[in-house]
């Protein structure tokens, strides 16, 4: 799958590999000579550049200036993103309102969805101020890390507000679906949804985008393979649920598919971080070369550079702020999920696979848009995959490890029709990403594909909860053998 593109465009590949040996000069050769590389003393705009501060990231300032602070904030990363900066009256709002009137849960659940959008707009600007003053992979890597707090921060307040009292049965592990499908509807919006704009909006300014294998080939592969660990769980317990030839109780069952989401989940974390290592350490220098490329390709690269940028001190500010509200709108948005899904009837397919990841991603999403109508594909990509990736090897798995620490029964025992929904938008994106180009075309397909699924997801029913638990909760006791049979027959 991966291969045809490196025998269409070899001399494309031999010239790549020319540049990156250039461009990392500045690596250990094997004769065994270490050529040093020294940033400039003054960047671009005549500013003395701090030991340690890459030149494109330097302020000339130091310290917090309010003045320069709130002016820089307020201009964002692209006009998007400060037209974005006009939702920030919703923040103090949704705060007052929570506390004014409790018992406007629609309301409340309203103007929090709304107020993280500014909030985290804001971590993904402070992100990558702090990423231009880093190495190019890592800066890139730590975005991409920020831009994911936000869902790293609904999931744990999911996680922590779900009711694990089985005495409860109306309640009891509400939210373990909701997580659940958060966590697949999260890698859908990145791969359809951004990628689809990205594709689109960089192909309105030219007919085709390039971009290296580097970039998407690795992508492609980590998701197949984080797809196929996520699945094993749920297809563990589809092929045994209401087996007759097989001789286990549904206590059992639920227990074993735990135990395998928590070992897969392991797993996948080890696969993260050898991921990360792969990227920092033993092949940054390929990655540093595409990159590099990629910023020259910058239309607006002139006009960034001259830009004023936040201090070291300003992002770490930015970042604080950013991420206390995020974590209120997070809590009081949670705590009104259970009044939407049962008072308005939306459905916990919905409110995972497409409300929650729509506003955790909205940051990353402008981010990878802006930079593919800038011409940066390859920084675009880097963003949209790696995000994918995160949510799928990192933040997915840690919120079954913190369950297991918590001792709630989070697992990955996902819905087929989420299931199989994942495994396809992997193969279709994968199909995009294998001649290296893309056009507007694609991009308008990958967003028609992901609307269908929010149709879909609207119009998908809720498993009916019984008096003695709910069948589609791993750990939930007392289920009956008729509700697993009916499970089996929607599976199939």
């Amino acid at each position: 799958m991966f291969g045809r593109r490196r025998e269409k465009s070899g001399a494309t590949t031999h010239t790549s590999g020319q540049d990156i040996e250039l461009a990392n000069s500045n690596e250990p050769k094997q004769d065994g000579v270490h050529h040093k590389h020294h940033h400039p003393m003054f960047n671009h705009n005549g500013h003395k550049v701090t030991k340690g501060i890459h030149p494109d990231g330097e302020s000339g300032r130091k310290g917090l200036h309010p003045h320069h602070f709130l002016r820089i904030s307020a201009r964002s990363t692209s006009k998007v993103s400060m037209a974005v900066n006009v939702l920030w009256p919703f923040v103090p709002a949704a705060i007052a309102v929570r506390y004014a009137r409790p018992d406007a849960h629609l309301w409340i659940f309203a103007l929090n969805y709304i107020a993280m959008v500014p909030t985290a707009n804001l971590i993904g600007f402070a992100g990558q101020e702090l990423a231009r003053k880093l190495p190019k992979v890592f800066g890139v890597l730590l975005e991409t890390f920020l831009g994911g707090i936000v869902e790293i921060v609904l999931f744990m307040v999911l996680l922590r507000k779900n009711n694990d009292d089985p005495t409860d049965p109306e309640t009891y592990n509400q939210l373990i679906p909701v997580i659940r499908a958060a966590i697949l509807g999260s890698i859908l919006a990145n791969l359809l949804l951004c990628m689809g704009f990205c594709f689109f909006a960089g192909g309105l300014r030219r007919d085709e985008q390039e971009f290296d294998g580097a970039i998407s080939e690795v992508g492609s592969g980590l998701l197949l393979t984080a797809g196929f660990g996520l699945m094993i769980p749920a297809a563990f317990r589809t092929s045994l649920s209401g087996a007759t030839e097989v001789d286990i109780t549904p206590e059992e069952l639920s227990h074993k598919v735990l135990t395998i989401s928590r070992v897969t989940s392991v797993v996948l974390f080890v696969a993260f971080f050898l991921y990360v290592w792969f990227q920092m350490r033993t092949h940054h220098g390929i990655y540093d070369a595409v990159l590099e490329k990629d910023e020259e390709r910058d239309h607006d690269r002139h006009k960034d550079l001259k830009k004023a940028k936040l201090t070291l001190t300003e992002c770490i500010i930015a970042l604080v702020i950013a991420i206390t509200c995020v974590c209120l709108h997070a809590v009081f948005l949670v705590e009104e999920i259970e009044f939407v899904v049962h008072e308005k009837h939306v459905s916990d397919s919905f409110m995972g696979l497409i409300l929650v990841p729509l506003v955790e991603k909205a940051a990353e999403h402008l981010t990878a848009v802006d930079e593919a109508w800038d011409n940066q594909m390859n920084f675009a990509l880097a963003h949209v995959l790696g995000a994918a990736i995160q949510t799928a090897l990192f933040n997915g798995p840690l919120v079954v490890i913190v369950g297991w620490g918590l001792n709630k029964a989070m697992d990955l025992n996902f819905e087929i029709f989420n299931a199989v929904i994942l495994i396809l938008a992997i193969i279709v994106t994968g199909n995009f990403l294998r001649d290296g180009k893309s056009n507007y075309l694609e991009g308008a397909l990958c967003i028609f594909i992901y609307i269908i699924i929010a149709v879909t997801a609207f119009n998908y029913p809720d498993p009916k909860r019984g008096s003695s638990g709910t069948s589609d909760v791993s750990g939930a006791t007392g289920e009956s053998s008729a509700t697993e049979g009916g499970h089996k027959l929607r599976f199939l």
